[in-house]
């Protein structure tokens, strides 16, 4: 806290009475809370510029399958220089994420409670891809200064595999475990569509995860994924094949809204039910986005929306979730949405009353929120 104390005492001795009606002693304390906080804020982007380290040269997973481990035990089987990995060694043992042991050899251990965070692609509290994608937008930060000074954006697509994987596996344990098995049997018509067999699309579906999930958890379904980037896509395909469902989960390069595709054109009134899952906002054009989901689906299908747990309206103490949405927002979503021509530049904080406007100006007559709880995840049904 050495720091942090040099900044408050500094602000301390500098005088002044601050606002009317507030004492000195008072505005420095608000000044010494703010640069604690942003002292803690530089802990915590190292932290994940560590974890980023630890995840993309495999310490973690040596450490999780091998550990307890030294350095030079941890630099020779993961191919990595060992001096290295002492430094990482003993920051994340600093940093609490490692346990050490004190004797001559300092071994490091895992433990399987911050496995679980740090290494499990399958748990819920699966984490550690934030550090990806944080890493890929501070690396794209020279172009985000071009682009909030001169216009335009930053496009996904440039923004690399840290971006395009850490978004995916982010989501992965989510719809693997939750989607077919808690959220949608709360939905009864689409649960039993589905449960029965249907020919479903999945729009914006990224890595394919969401397709994945819908083939495992309703085994007589079709889906038909889209999407507009073409790692993505080339991604799913692999998912699908290593999960065994290709033969009822296809992918294709598609842009929805303009219907402007490199290999097929997505058809219309064909699909018993249209997901789109946490892509709305970063569309350019989400009223076309929607106009194609309508027309596609046949009469009366459902059409479901997942997106961004968000307040009804800003609300400057709306809390921790949407200080993390408007995070995203300034560094990846809504500068991607930007580098396209014509785009309505949403963002990620996408209100209700938004996606509200959207789905009325592309015809939907109504658009209900469903009763599926999730700390950063709202579910809607277009009709």
């Amino acid at each position: 806290m050495a720091t942090v104390e040099g900044v408050n005492a500094e602000g301390a001795g500098a005088g002044g009475t601050g606002a009317e009606g507030v004492s000195e002693s008072e505005d420095v304390s608000t000044s010494e809370v703010l640069a604690e906080r942003v002292f803690a804020a530089a802990i915590g982007a190292a932290e994940l510029q560590a974890i980023y380290l630890g995840d993309r040269l495999g310490w973690y997973r040596a450490l999780a399958d091998f550990g307890p481990l030294t350095s030079t035990e941890l630099a020779d089987r993961t191919a990595t220089v060992e001096r290295y990995a002492r430094e990482w060694l003993e920051q994340q043992a600093v940093a609490g994420y490692l346990d050490v042991d004190t004797d001559a050899d300092r071994r490091y251990t895992l433990s399987a409670a911050h496995a679980a965070v740090l290494v499990d692609p399958d748990s819920l509290l699966y984490v550690a891809p934030m550090a990806r994608l944080f890493v890929a937008t501070t690396t794209s930060m020279p172009r985000l200064l071009d682009a909030y000074r001169h216009g335009g954006g930053v496009t996904w697509e440039s923004m690399g595999v840290d971006a395009r994987e850490g978004q995916a596996l982010l989501n992965r344990p989510m719809f693997l475990r939750q989607l077919c098995q808690e959220f949608l049997p709360t939905i009864p018509d689409l649960h039993t569509t589905l449960t029965d067999g249907a020919k479903v699309a999945d729009l914006g579906m990224g890595e394919g995860w969401s397709s994945v999930a819908l083939a495992i958890g309703y085994p007589k379904v079709e889906v038909h994924g889209f999407d507009v980037d073409a790692a993505s896509v080339a991604a799913a395909r692999r998912h699908a094949s290593d999960y065994g469902v290709d033969e009822r989960v296809h992918f294709s390069l598609v842009d929805v809204a303009g219907q402007a595709p490199e290999q097929e054109r997505v058809e219309s009134g064909t699909y018993d039910a249209v997901f789109a899952f946490e892509c709305l906002h970063d569309v350019p054009d989400p009223v076309g986005f929607l106009s194609t989901a309508r027309s596609i689906a046949r009469p009366g299908a459902p059409v479901i929306v997942m997106d961004e747990r968000t307040a009804s309206s800003f609300d400057p103490g709306a809390g921790q979730v949407e200080q993390l949405l408007y995070g995203y927002s300034l560094t990846c979503c809504l500068p991607d949405s930007l580098s396209h021509p014509g785009s309505v530049g949403t963002g990620t904080v996408m209100r209700k009353s938004t996606l509200e406007s959207f789905a009325l100006a592309a015809g939907f007559e109504r658009v209900d929120v469903l009763p599926i709880e999730h700390e950063f995840l709202r579910f809607y049904r277009l009709g």
